[in-house]
């Protein structure tokens, strides 16, 4: 396995920040993995992750700012080995279009629970908790799946 896309709704805030920290882990480890994200929306295509998941990210040394939003296309189900959804509701949309067997990001260190949604948080408040959720997963993953 070399390859892993990581999903969530609109491609802004947590599926960015799955992307950035996966690409800062394997980094520091060396390792030979392609990393994408996207969204199975279509709102925020070609546009930067949200400011709050922009911050959270510098805040623990890793920069996001350059990514831009994209939607999944179904051409991605053969280019990534993996596909991993963020909650319940991307994993029936990956489904939906398609895909035979996504993994829930959650499966891997949060015994299943859905990655929240930090984009109808009320301020910043609550990005900080998703982004450590997002850093075990992707880690656990990682090391699971792929070391």
């Amino acid at each position: 396995m070399n390859s892993i896309l990581f999903v969530c709704l609109g491609n802004i805030c947590r599926s960015p920040l799955a992307e950035g920290i996966a690409k800062e882990y394997i980094k520091k480890y060396n390792l030979n993995l392609r990393i994408e994200s996207a969204g199975t929306g279509d709102w925020h295509i070609g546009e930067p992750p949200c400011q709050n998941s922009i911050k959270v990210a510098k805040i623990n040394g890793i920069d996001i700012s350059t990514q831009r939003a994209r939607q999944i296309k179904t051409e991605d189900f053969e280019k990534f080995d993996l596909i991993i959804g963020l909650d319940n509701k991307n994993i029936q949309n990956l489904k939906n279009l398609g895909c035979q067997n996504p993994l829930k990001l959650g499966d891997f260190g949060f015994n299943g629970e859905d990655v929240p949604d930090p984009y109808f948080f009320d301020g910043f408040e609550g990005f900080d908790k998703v982004f450590n959720m997002i850093d075990n997963c992707v880690k656990t993953l990682i090391e699971k799946k792929l070391i």
